[in-house]
């Protein structure tokens, strides 16, 4: 019995909210406002921010299996840079493979930007130039045609492998494999498309390019030194000898470069998980930064719901002391005030998830991600909408039900 007569207060204490905030719509409207924004940028940034970190780890992905890139290292002498170009040449490679225990294949490149014609049609491209390893490395399969082959890449043939966005600006909808492209003024044959990959951890549209053998690329494209490489991408035998690998690597580039100890490198060694980390410390940074600012929303509007709920209390002693008069315990008058705070501020909870959805949807289009919001984000969302409520609506609850009811039935 005590029980039912608890849950029959309570609903009677619902409905008097309710009821209160029905008659003025208007400022109910207005209360719940800052709830409503600070709910919504918080459902946003939270969806956001994980749907951009699973785009960075699908990025990242794509460069490969345990893939690792090596990259020359300008130097300084005197305080001006050197101009002598790359030390990594194909020799570094091949000693990578050779020397090390944890180092399954590598794969140097040269790279170049280049405007590609066919036919009256271009395409702005990057073009690299490579071994058929780097396609091993990256797990980059040939959807039609096919790569070229081992002797086409030691005598240099004129033939390339293009990205789909590549192939799709200068074929549109034709076949392009057997035809032949310009670079400059020499023409490539194409021998097959590359599967779609999207952009890369470094913002660049990964199905804009061409790939050549890097003879090819080196007689015809670009002028280096010989043997000179741009970078060199190379993979562990397993995700668990990553870190071993990176180590004989540098060691190795050491040995070969003459490095001394105490000197600077002349490369840099960077692993996947060192650019997933990177991002992913940026993109929580910027999170972070994201949900104070929401948070600093929903603090001013749990000061809105309080500043309201106190004018509130003013306005209705006179019915705060009938109540007490015919029976009303303070119990019940304060649990009327919080929960029709609650009901102020779930009603803002619910208003800012409705937007936030609106808002990811949009940003999902506009971006081009697959956004989804994590049900337990909306649970979550609602909770705090509520604790805000209950938390900011305690001190007015709380003076109302203090309030001496002599005293207040004598109030106009």
């Amino acid at each position: 019995m005590g029980a039912l007569t608890f849950l029959i207060r309570i609903f009677a204490s619902l409905a008097l909210g309710l009821r209160s905030v029905a008659r003025n719509k208007l400022r109910a409207g207005l209360t719940t406002l800052g709830i409503t924004i600070g709910i919504a940028a918080v459902v946003t940034v939270t969806s956001l921010a994980q749907s951009a970190r699973n785009a960075v780890t699908a990025q990242v992905s794509a460069l490969g299996n345990n893939a690792l890139l090596v990259f020359p290292r300008s130097s300084r002498s005197s305080g001006a840079r050197d101009n002598v170009g790359s030390k990594l040449n194909e020799l570094d490679g091949r000693a990578l493979v050779r020397d090390s225990t944890s180092i399954s294949a590598a794969a140097p490149f040269l790279r170049a930007s280049a405007v590609v014609v066919y036919e009256g049609e271009n395409a702005n491209t990057s073009v690299i130039g490579t071994k058929l390893d780097y396609l091993t490395i990256r797990s980059w399969k040939v959807t039609s045609g096919e790569p070229w082959t081992t002797s086409a890449e030691g005598v240099g043939e004129k033939v390339v492998l293009i990205g789909k966005e590549t192939a799709k600006q200068l074929f549109g909808s034709a076949d392009p494999i057997g035809h032949e492209i310009r670079i400059g003024r020499f023409f490539y044959e194409v021998l097959g498309v590359l599967e779609e990959k999207g952009q890369s951890p470094f913002g660049q549209n990964q199905d804009e390019i061409v790939l050549m053998p890097i003879n090819t690329m080196r007689s015809s494209i670009i002028r280096t030194r010989p043997g000179e490489v741009h970078g060199m991408l190379f993979n562990s035998t397993s995700a668990e000898t990553t870190n071993r690998a990176k180590t004989q690597a540098e060691q190795i580039l050491r040995d070969r470069h003459k490095i001394a100890e105490g000197e600077e490198d002349d490369f840099m060694v960077r692993s996947q998980a060192e650019f997933q980390k990177l991002q992913e410390t940026i993109f929580g940074t910027l999170t972070l930064l994201l949900i104070g600012v929401a948070t600093i929303s929903l603090i001013v509007g749990g000061i809105g719901v309080m500043n309201i709920m106190l004018v509130s209390v003013t306005e209705r002693t006179r019915e705060i002391g009938i109540r007490m008069a015919i029976g009303a315990r303070e119990a019940d008058i304060l649990t009327q005030f919080l929960l029709e705070s609650l009901v102020l501020a779930t009603l803002g909870g619910i208003f800012g998830t409705a937007f936030g959805l609106l808002a990811v949807t949009a940003f999902g289009k506009a971006l081009g991600w697959e956004m989804r919001i994590d049900p337990s984000s909306l649970v979550i969302a609602l909770g705090v909408s509520s604790g805000i409520g209950l938390l900011f609506g305690f001190l007015p609850a709380r003076r109302a039900a203090k309030l001496d009811p002599i005293k207040a039935l004598g109030r106009e």
